[in-house]
This record gives structure tokens, sequence and C-alpha cells, in this order.
């Protein structure tokens, strides 16, 4: 799909290396000049942006916590001051800590929460504004554990649920303005965030997995490229299970 997002503005949250960095890149290999952001980890994503711009595109590295509103404006105002425009949200970042049951505590959920589904909605109110008459593509990034929580990581399946409803919600009441939201489940996927997961279990996954493997980040950066492209316009408000037939 190269060049089909020629002359497009994209802001990828979460984009330090996983899924985050690969979407960056294929957003970039595909035309659109991109916003690289990190919380914690600036050095990731100022490597993501270095390669992008090795590969003779255009980026910018963006810093704050997604969970802050002001930040998120911040990041929105930059991205559009340095390119002019924004036409692309993808919400990428967020956290998924082990909370086994009685180890969960208000502290911890209410992080949690704010990590994946604050800061999702805070970086679209935050981005939305930016986009021009023409619309725009924005896709959140859920689990397809939604549909099969996991135990000691049922607090994540929940605020990754809400990222769906966000997403179906929110594409009805933005579709008047031309905007559609999507949202894509992985499922078990080779990044730094799921290195914590033993072998045995690595191994059973890719068993059980129709496919006969875990996936990679490029398989999901692939269908979002797809969703942020003109090719996805009559899709709108619709989660894609990305897990090879697991689920």
């Amino acid at each position: 799909m190269a060049g089909v997002l020629d002359g497009k503005v994209a802001l990828v949250t979460g984009a330090s290396g996983g899924i985050g960095g690969a979407v960056a890149l294929a957003l970039a290999a595909a035309g659109a000049r991109v916003g690289v952001h990190a919380f914690r980890n600036v050095e990731g994503a100022a490597g993501i942006a270095g390669q992008i711009a090795g590969g003779g595109g255009e980026a910018i590295v963006l810093s704050g916590n997604v969970s802050e509103a002001a930040a998120c404006t911040a990041m929105a105002g930059e991205l559009t001051t340095r390119f002019g425009r924004i036409d692309i949200l993808v919400n990428c970042s967020g956290t998924s800590p082990q909370q086994p049951f009685g180890s969960i505590t208000a502290e911890n959920f209410t992080a949690l929460m704010n990590d994946n589904v604050l800061g999702t909605i805070l970086m679209m109110q935050a981005v939305v504004p930016h986009f021009g008459s023409d619309g725009g593509r924005i896709v959140n990034i859920s689990t397809n554990l939604s549909y099969g929580p996991m135990a000691g990581l049922v607090p994540y399946c929940a605020a990754k649920s809400a990222v769906i409803t966000l997403t179906q919600g929110f594409a009805r009441e933005l579709a008047g303005r031309n905007i559609t939201i999507n949202s894509v489940a992985p499922g078990a996927t080779e990044t730094p965030m799921t290195a914590w997961i033993p072998d045995d279990i690595r191994a059973g996954i890719a068993a059980a997995t129709p496919l006969g493997r875990l996936g990679q980040p490029e398989d999901i950066a692939d269908i979002v490229l797809f969703l942020a492209s003109p090719a996805s316009r009559w899709v709108n408000g619709r989660t894609i299970i990305a897990d090879g037939g697991l689920i």
C-alpha cells in the first residue's frame, strides 16, 4: 500500500517499539508523516523516528503522559505546528500489568484504567479538533483477551473491553464529521510487553492457534494501515480480532 497515505499526517501513541513502532513504520512507508509518541521510552521512539527518516520519510518524537489532558493537547498542537494538520490517530499506548484477584487495589486499578482507557479518550479529544473538513481516521488497539479474559490479567482485559466500547460509541458520535473509528484486538504478539510470558505458555498458545504461531508486530501494523487508509472508508465502529484464528 505504498503511497496510499501520501500527504497525510499520523500520530501514533506508544510507538517506542512493539506494535506501536511497527505501526509508525508502516504508516510512514505508505507516505504519512508521523508523530512517534512515547512516555517512558523516549529513546525507543527516537529510534523509530530515525528509521523513518533513514527511509526517506518524515517523523518527529512526541513525549507526554496520555492520561493527562494538557499533555495530549500539547502533543497534538506540536504535531500540527510541525506538519500543518493531523489526519490519523492510532492509540497503541497502554500497559498490561498482572493483577491477580486479591492483589487489586484502588491505586493500581486506577492507574491501569488511566493508561488504557482515559488515555484513549483524552488523545481522541485532543486530536479530533485538528482533523480537517474531510474528516479523519482513528484506530484503537485492544486485545483478543477482551473476548476470553485470562486469570491474572482480568482488570487489563476489562480495560481493553472498554476500549472496544469507546470505539463503537464514538464511531457513531463522530460519523457525521466523516471520522471513522475502529479497533484491532491482537492475540499474543511478540513484543516487549509480552516478553514475560513463559516459554511453555507461549508454545501452548502457538499450538492452539490455527495458524500455528504467535503474532508479529507487522501482522497488526498491516491491519492498522488498512483501517487508516481510504480503502477502509466503509468500515466504522468495528473491532478486528487479529489472533490467527485463536478466538
